[in-house]
């Protein structure tokens, strides 16, 4: 079902744009009953939420090259590759629109990667900073700019961040 479900919720995005998809044509769309999306995610938001953050997975293996920063470079270069698809930037652009007052599962996933870089480098950046200087305005120009996102934003972000520590 939740492969079904997360094709059929990527297709009618593309199509209508995710502010005209509805639980029950996502269920229709995927053969299943609306019912069902209802029990497992309780709401089109939760459900955008989710899918919106499924190929950037946690569980995914993240660059270790003992190198700070070249591993934040490739771990950025894959977020820009990743919100260049527009079907991935519709999602995570409605994500945003209904996470509302709560952290996204986006953010929420992204900062614990930050977390774990700082920690595994024993770095003197902060994830905060990584957070601030690297995924903030690559999301931000996801959902604002997308035609900013470049070849060489990542490498460009990377690089505002070391030059801003000692």
């Amino acid at each position: 079902m939740l492969a079904a479900v997360r094709s059929a919720l990527e297709e009618l995005v593309k199509e209508k744009g995710s502010e005209y998809v509805t639980v029950p044509m996502i269920a229709e769309r995927a053969g299943v009953n609306p019912s069902s999306i209802y029990r497992r995610w309780g709401d089109l938001p939760t459900l955008i939420n989710e899918i919106a953050t499924y190929r950037l997975d946690p569980a995914r293996p993240l660059p270790d090259s003992g190198d700070l920063r070249q591993d934040l470079l490739a771990w950025a270069g894959e977020l820009v590759t990743h919100y260049s698809i527009p079907v991935n930037a519709a999602l995570l652009r409605a994500g945003a629109a209904t996470a509302g007052e709560q952290e996204s599962d986006c953010l929420r996933n992204r900062r614990s990667e930050a977390v774990m870089f700082v920690e595994r480098a024993g770095a003197v950046i902060g994830s905060d900073e990584i957070i601030d200087h690297i995924v903030a305005p690559v999301i931000y120009r996801v959902i604002f700019a997308p035609w900013t996102l470049t070849g060489e934003t990542a490498a460009g972000l990377v690089e505002q961040l070391f030059s801003r520590t000692p």
